[in-house]
């Protein structure tokens, strides 16, 4: 929960100055149903999305960094025993805190003001770069610049099915981050990466 106070601390602040009289915080950030004109197309592409992009994360991911430096080591051979703490690790602490300050905030502010293509790209650049920097001391700079791509065209994908699939809502791009994060869990949980 930590982790979600701290990403939506500069959000609120924002809001507070400049949004504060216009709409609730959470319509703000997105947080609201979902507009899906062809549900059966949208899910395809969020379940072919998730399955596309985990395979480059299985498959690259350890060949760049010692498993035991990647968050979800904290799970490692432990099976379900931690199934709860990997749904809470997904959910809240990553996927929720990230697309608050990313999606919610980020994309949003930007699209009002530069249009949504600079936009999505800005905060899947910043999205990439974050993840990058995390593993800046485990890996050289090829490492670092895989790294910030597959994570920056994660989050670039988030931001496109949130705004252009979804009407703006960010709990697709919730559910998508937090399903990705918890199958990476679960292949730890089980030592399968």
């Amino acid at each position: 929960m930590l982790q979600v106070v701290v990403f939506s601390l500069v959000p609120f602040i924002w809001w507070l100055i400049t949004a504060r009289e216009k709409e609730n915080f959470l319509h703000w950030l997105g947080f609201k149903r979902p507009l899906i004109t062809n549900k059966k197309q949208f899910f395809t592409l969020f379940l072919s999305s998730i399955v596309l992009f985990s395979l480059p994360t299985i498959i690259i991911l350890p060949k760049l960094v010692d498993s035991s430096n990647l968050a979800i080591s904290q799970f490692s051979g432990k099976g379900r025993a931690v199934f709860l703490p990997a749904l809470i690790y997904s959910f809240i602490q990553t996927g929720l805190s990230e697309e608050i300050l990313f999606r919610g905030f980020i994309n949003k502010r930007l699209s009002a003001k530069f249009g949504f293509t600079i936009a999505n790209f800005s905060q899947a650049l910043l999205f990439g770069l974050l993840h990058g920097l995390i593993f800046y001391s485990f890996v050289g700079l090829w490492g670092i610049i895989i790294i910030v791509t597959i994570t920056g065209s994660v989050g670039w994908i988030i931001g496109w099915i949130n705004e252009q699939r979804a009407g703006g809502s960010i709990i697709p791009g919730w559910l998508f981050h937090a399903s990705s994060n918890l199958l990476m869990s679960i292949l730890a949980m089980f030592n399968l990466i």
